[in-house]
């Protein structure tokens, strides 16, 4: 158990925990939201025992192992490869493993009790190393390493030849290979892709420790946590529920507050006319006296700030584009010259539709926004862009482009001369600049400080198609909302690419897949996108399943035949009659018969275990399909689930049928044998 006890922490003048006091129990799933700056990370850093806490007391169990995942990369020894830093994520399994090995070789001349003793500590060792997954670390970490992305070719490749972002990608690796007790993810989702998320996800859904999560990507606070603390002006609150029932219930205590504050308000003034109008007259002096008491019982409702979302932000009215916005034919680019990032792609975007680009990193996500805003030239191909459409392109390195001399109420106001202040005001408040911090100049900014301003800059222009590319970097849950409703309101065309899957699903109406040496488009949002992908991949595991199937049921029928027949792969050592046989030789003999059946024993019992591991299989997947129609949610394909139920119960019957024919046609052998060896018995 974790446990937080009046605990305070300030940075300078600003206070920013105040007496918390919560309790985290064993295997819970915590998310931890509240706003940029907040105290969120503070809390992580006071529970790793980085940061001291100025009062109170931070608890929990020695014996807990806690998995820390900062934004941060450690100090990596020169010329370490990939999957070594990565497996190598438990220290200790090294020293056990040196130990071990010592222990193995002291063991070759050790006799009676000191062997004894080598032999306690070394099965010891042994089992405390297999418990942490020693044997096994090697397959974690490459399993761990795919899953976020990395390409199996670059795993023996030097830890220092990574860009920083896929550094912390190995970060976050390393600590899940590492299985701790207690697993603190802090962003864990800013340098991935959208399949890397998916994935993510779905690791942590089986992760049996306690989970703390730090994190805008209301998708995976809403599939992962179980409670929310929210860390907001000082305060942490805890409350039950992922992130979406903390919204509900978050507004539903401010409402019960408010009235708490105006019924006291109504009772208050009460005692105070009371009091005021009867506190001179001598037959009611007691009795305003005892009403002055109870006024000074009376202690005032805290209402705290109920949420800090940014005022709307209002986009302007873009001027009508032609039907076509753009148009790729045959479209290559390569960096190299070599190899081809894109290869033939052809798309086009008409007015008004909201597109998402996703894929894994290194697909030319990015390379196709900088292709289409005509930042870099095709290799080869055509690029059409429609009549009267104008660009906004929003990039990663698109804040370097703003003067460093200007404040920042300046910048946004040089491309916005019709805006009045108070919208401007209101605009660069919903990107995380609210009251004086307009006169801040752009050169002292913090790096994410600069994306916010550059793409409230570009959102002021009105250009009616918008290219975006990783929008929701540096903004907070509430940020990101305020730009989702604004986007979703713009009246151009929208071109994105995103991690935050939340922002793709609530925005875009049509998914382009980037996979190697191809981009298809998916006509319809993320979840059509994620229930087409889902269906191929049912169709392909059920068209090899049938082939399998198939396959096993030819082989048991032919060999079935073969043995019902009395076919055999040898000649037959006792057709012949035998003398009698002294021991010795009846030994031979009967090694002689149990190897002429042991070639078609084998067979039968690896048909029989074959068919058994189907039908297991098999099995399993209607059980998880029915869990998936128990838990159904809006967009469920009922009808493919079905389809795959009937299909299932189909290929369970012939999987049973050829069990019962490798059965009966081992039983056969069985006999056969049994019999042999019978008639050499009867021969002494």
């Amino acid at each position: 158990m974790i446990q937080f006890t009046q605990v305070s922490k300030a940075f300078g003048t600003q206070q920013v925990i105040q007496e918390a006091t919560f309790t985290i129990h064993p295997g819970e799933r915590v998310g931890v939201v509240g706003p940029n700056g907040a105290g969120k990370s503070t809390l992580f850093e006071m529970l790793s025992g980085n940061v001291v806490p100025d009062k109170g007391d931070v608890s929990y169990p020695s014996s807990l192992r806690l998995g820390y995942v900062h934004q941060q990369v450690h100090d990596v020894p020169a010329g370490i490869s990939l999957i070594n830093y990565t497996e190598n994520a438990l220290p200790e399994l090294n020293v056990m493993h040196d130990e071990m090995s010592r222990l193995e070789h002291a063991l070759t001349g050790a006799t009676g009790d000191e062997q004894t003793r080598i032999l306690n500590r070394l099965g010891n060792l042994q089992t405390e190393f297999e418990h942490l997954g020693g044997y096994e670390l090697r397959n974690r970490a490459e399993a761990t390493l795919s899953g976020l992305g990395f390409a199996v070719s670059r795993f023996d490749d030097p830890f220092a030849s990574f860009s920083g972002g896929w550094k912390i990608r190995s970060e976050l690796a390393r600590i899940l290979v590492s299985r701790p007790d207690v697993l603190l993810l802090d962003e864990p989702t800013n340098y991935l892709d959208v399949p890397a998320v998916e994935w993510l996800r779905d690791y942590l859904k089986n992760y049996p420790g306690t989970l703390l999560l730090i994190s805008h990507d209301r998708y995976l606070l809403n599939s992962l946590t179980s409670v929310t603390l929210e860390v907001m002006g000082g305060r942490v609150t805890r409350y039950p529920g992922n992130y979406a029932q903390y919204v509900q219930d978050r507004e539903s205590r401010h409402d019960q507050l408010i009235a708490q504050k105006r019924n006291l308000d109504r009772r208050k003034e009460q005692l105070e006319r009371f009091v005021d109008r009867f506190k001179a007259k001598a037959t009611k002096a007691a009795q305003a006296q005892s009403r002055q008491k109870m006024l000074d019982k009376l202690e005032d409702v805290d209402i705290p700030q109920i949420t800090v979302k940014p005022p709307r932000i209002i986009l302007p009215l873009p001027p009508r584009s032609g039907q076509e916005v753009v148009r790729l034919e045959n479209a290559c680019y390569s960096y190299d010259g070599k190899t081809k990032v894109l290869d033939n792609v052809d798309l086009h975007l008409d007015r008004g539709e909201k597109a998402a680009f996703v894929g894994l990193n290194g697909m030319g996500k990015t390379t196709l926004l900088r292709l289409i805003a005509g930042q870099m030239p095709l290799g080869s191909g055509k690029l059409v862009i429609g009549h009267n459409v104008t660009i906004g392109y929003q990039s990663q390195d698109y804040a370097e482009t703003m003067d460093p001399q200007r404040t920042v109420y300046e910048t946004v106001r040089a491309v916005s001369a019709d805006r009045s202040e108070g919208e401007l005001r209101s605009m660069l408040g919903g990107f995380g600049f609210p009251g004086d911090a307009i006169e801040k100049q752009v050169q002292v900014l913090s790096g994410g400080e600069k994306v916010r301003l550059a793409l409230a800059r570009l959102l002021l222009r009105p250009n009616n198609f918008l290219l975006l590319d990783e929008p929701t970097t540096h903004l907070d849950i509430y940020a990101r909302e305020a730009l989702e409703d604004a986007l979703r309101n713009y009246q151009g065309t929208l071109c994105l690419v995103s991690h935050d899957i939340t922002f793709v699903r609530n925005l875009a109406t049509t998914i382009f897949a980037l996979t190697p040496g191809a981009v298809t488009r998916f006509f319809g949002n993320y979840d059509y996108y994620r229930q087409k992908l889902a269906e191929q991949d049912a169709a392909e595991k059920q068209q090899a399943a049938v082939a399998a199937a198939a396959a096993a049921q030819a082989k048991t029928a032919t060999l079935a035949k073969a043995v019902n027949s009395g076919a055999t792969s040898v000649a037959d050592p006792a057709l012949a009659a035998a003398p009698t046989l002294n021991r010795r030789d009846r030994k031979r003999e009967e090694a002689q018969v149990r190897a002429f059946f042991s070639k078609d024993r084998r067979r039968w019992e690896e048909a029989v275990a074959l068919q058994e591991g189907t039908i297991t299989a098999l099995e399993e997947e209607q059980n998880g399909l029915y869990e998936t129609l128990a838990k159904a949610e809006p967009g469920t394909d009922f009808e493919a689930l079905n389809k795959r139920l009937t299909d299932i119960k189909r290929e369970m019957d012939n999987a049973a049928w050829a069990w019962e024919e490798a059965s009966r046609a081992l039983d056969n052998v069985l006999q056969r044998q049994d019999e042999r060896l019978a008639a050499l018995g009867n021969k002494d």
